[in-house]
């Protein structure tokens, strides 16, 4: 377990450090600043579109980190010093979905009250998107560290990410901008049920591409 927190502690340090942490935050802002400007000032449109939109952005923006949650660690032959003190490959997974996590989840959930706003979400819409993004981000994290390890060290692996990650990720949009309303019954418990699935699959996933990595 001290193996665990230290690895989970390494690896936000590092995030917070290259200031990997404001890439997704920024790109959450943004969109959430330029898309009223593409609909125009309608304001009950931007209240209708506008939870859907940041569940786009969110989405989106757990691409940005993928390309330096595995890679980096790999190139510099962190992962082999790892393994050769006896760590297994999973624990090394589960400490990059937590610190993963930490480094993008919260953060994003901070930054989607400044874009509820923009957007003129009402105060449910933006309770019902927090509790929806409390939900998702775990396994949006688990299914980023899963992919950036089945794709470090080939060639153009952020655009291949990319191509794993979105399909994967679909049945967490869908049911994640289905429980901005209120009268859709059971997109919570589909959005906890997929989150889930990710988190429990993942750990093995990406133990199973470390060991690939390392042959």
């Amino acid at each position: 377990m001290r193996v665990l927190w230290l690895l989970i502690l390494r690896d936000i340090r590092i995030a917070f450090g290259r200031g990997g942490v404001m890439m997704p935050v920024i790109f959450f802002l943004i969109v959430g600043t330029l898309y009223p400007f593409g609909v125009g000032p309608d304001a009950a449109l931007l209240a209708q579109t506008g939870g859907g939109v940041l569940w786009i952005a969110a989405l989106l923006a757990s691409l940005l980190p993928i390309d330096r949650l595995i890679a980096p660690d790999a190139d510099a032959g962190v992962l082999d010093q790892i393994a050769l003190r006896g760590v297994s490959d999973e624990l090394v997974g589960i400490a990059k979905i937590v610190s993963h996590w930490v480094s993008f989840g919260p953060p994003l959930m901070i930054a989607a009250v400044p874009a509820s706003g923009l957007l003129g979400l009402t105060s449910e819409t933006l309770m019902r998107l927090e509790l929806g993004l409390i939900i998702a981000t775990p396994g949006l994290a688990a299914l980023g560290v899963m992919v950036a390890s089945l794709t470090a060290g080939l060639r153009g692996a952020g655009a291949l990410s990319g191509l794993l990650l979105l399909p994967l990720a679909v049945p967490m949009l869908i049911f994640g901008a289905g429980s901005l309303d209120p009268d859709t019954q059971g997109a919570f418990k589909f959005l906890a049920a997929s989150s889930l699935l990710l988190v429990g699959i993942a750990p093995f996933a990406v133990g199973a591409g470390l060991r690939a990595l390392r042959e």
